[in-house]
């Protein structure tokens, strides 16, 4: 089971170094990310969207692969495998490419552009949703960042603890819901 972590920072770029930080730890397996998200509020009140998965070039890239290696079996059964394999990657990547924008797993986007109306203008939050996490060897990691949780799905426990971190930083007072 995954959980959910929301948490908002004060301006439009620490969310960003947050996930950077996030993906290095899970380079070093302190935790296992399914999906993270970068929600920033500009100056004007805009809500951007930052995914850290690129659907639709996932997409592209495993539906061209497909695409080939079909596309190539058709053209030496036809004794074209050229033509094949060119047509096989035109084909691939396009149908590839479409069900990745149609598709969207992991954090709601409806929800998220929600949690980004309820934050400041100016400042920016992060979504992340994790599989797995080693508590006492992330929560450090993440202190130098401070941050106000919106919203979790942790244990009230592991969400005490990082609260904890979070407001040792000397950020104010953080709800969650």
């Amino acid at each position: 089971m995954s959980d959910l972590v929301v948490v908002s920072f004060r301006d439009e770029e620490t969310a960003d170094h947050v996930l950077n930080k996030l993906q290095e730890m899970q380079k070093e397996h302190l935790l296992d990310l399914e999906d993270a998200c970068v929600l920033v509020r500009d100056s004007k009140g805009k809500v951007h969207l930052k995914q850290a998965v690129d659907l639709v070039k996932i997409g592209a890239l495993r539906g061209a692969t497909w695409g080939v290696m079909f596309g190539t079996l058709v053209g030496l059964l036809l004794l074209n495998p050229l033509a094949g394999l060119a047509t096989g990657a035109v084909v691939g990547a396009g149908t590839g490419a479409l069900s990745g924008a149609l598709s969207d797993y992991g954090i709601d986007d409806t929800f998220m552009r929600s949690m980004g109306a309820k934050i400041e203008v100016g400042s920016s939050a992060i979504f992340v949703l994790v599989r797995r996490v080693n508590f006492d060897k992330v929560l450090p990691e993440l202190k130098p960042f401070g941050g106000t949780i919106l919203k979790t799905s942790l244990t009230n426990d592991q969400e005490e603890r990082l609260r904890k971190a979070l407001d040792n930083f000397g950020s104010p007072g953080a709800t969650a819901s």
